[in-house]
């Protein structure tokens, strides 16, 4: 899309509704009766509480706590639904498949299987219930069934990617164009990948090889939306414990608001004076803002919101702030 396109699909989520294909996920389907008491040992989040038509975030971590993939379980009635990352379908179900020994659980990668559709934006509810004629669930990930004309449809709610209301529309692959056509005659307007860039950049939400990857520890992020502590035993618990009870992790991922035109790259040094103090992970134009933003992991003594840095890249030296997540518009 050209800049104009991105601008358009940008103020579209912040104001009325935008339409992502996020068609890209992986899939994988977890059956068996041992499902849930399987990925309940595997993943941070509380995967025993999920009754069908509920959902949530989740992690799933090494034995040091470092982050392998950030995934959204999905319980349905006679199976569980895990999304991954993008080209982590088949690596994620590798993983898992080397902790399954006897219990009753069956993975299966289902990538392709699926459209996936996702409204976001104030209007995203009204417009899905509008197509769906059913209103999408108000829990974040949680998930009914409906039907968009003739197209059986599963709606589930979004955790705010973009920072604004959202809702995932799920039906078979063969079925996903003429569900699209529904959603755009309902005054949904396409979003692309720079768009939603700046989106997710801004709401804070870290993008799995780009923002967080195998040399994350999970107490890096914001890891609320990904952990239960009250769930017992999984991989990598140990060490997410002891950080919250008795230490702390010397960087973290924050936002950057920086001065200027030019958009660093992924990697640019952040400087405090002449020192180092972090590395930029992702970094767009704000369509709203009208200057860069970024993420960046920064160190512990500078990531104070607030705190002065400058961000060294390809058009010079750049001034910028450190600012919490989301970062505030």
């Amino acid at each position: 899309m050209t800049g104009t396109d991105a601008a358009s699909g940008y103020h579209a989520v912040r104001t009325a509704v935008g339409l992502v294909d996020r068609g890209d996920a992986g899939v994988l389907e977890v059956s068996g009766r041992d499902r849930a008491a399987f990925l309940h040992a595997m993943l941070s989040n509380d995967i025993n509480a999920l009754a069908p038509g509920r959902g949530c975030a989740a992690s799933f971590l090494d034995v040091h706590g470092k982050v392998q993939a950030l995934l959204v379980v999905l319980a349905l009635e006679d199976r569980l639904l895990v999304l991954t990352p993008p080209g982590m379908a088949a690596p994620t179900l590798e993983m898992l498949d080397r902790y399954l020994f006897s219990e009753k659980a069956y993975l299966r990668d289902a990538t392709g299987e699926s459209a996936l559709l996702m409204l976001a934006g104030p209007a995203a509810p009204a417009v899905a219930e509008r197509v769906a004629a059913q209103a999408p669930p108000a829990e974040a990930w949680s998930s009914v069934t409906a039907a968009a004309g003739a197209v059986p449809v599963r709606l589930v709610r979004g955790a705010g990617e973009t920072g604004e209301p959202e809702v995932w529309f799920l039906c078979e692959a063969a079925a996903g164009g003429t569900l699209r056509e529904a959603l755009l005659a309902a005054g949904a307007r396409p979003v692309g990948a720079e768009a939603l860039e700046a989106l997710r950049i801004e709401a804070g939400t870290p993008r799995f090889g780009r923002d967080v990857g195998p040399d994350v520890l999970l107490p890096e992020i914001p890891l609320a939306p990904f952990v239960s502590y009250t769930k017992g035993c999984y991989i990598g618990q140990e060490v997410v414990v002891r950080i919250r009870d008795r230490g702390h992790v010397n960087r973290h991922l924050r936002g950057l608001v920086l001065d200027g035109d030019a958009v660093p790259p992924p990697g640019a040094a952040v400087l405090a004076g002449d020192q180092e103090v972090g590395r930029v992970t992702s970094a767009a134009w704000s369509y709203g803002a009208k200057r860069p933003v970024a993420l960046a992991f920064v160190r512990r003594q500078h990531a104070e919101p607030g705190t002065p840095v400058s961000v060294r890249s390809p058009a010079g030296v750049l001034a910028a702030t450190v600012t919490g997540l989301p970062i505030p518009r």
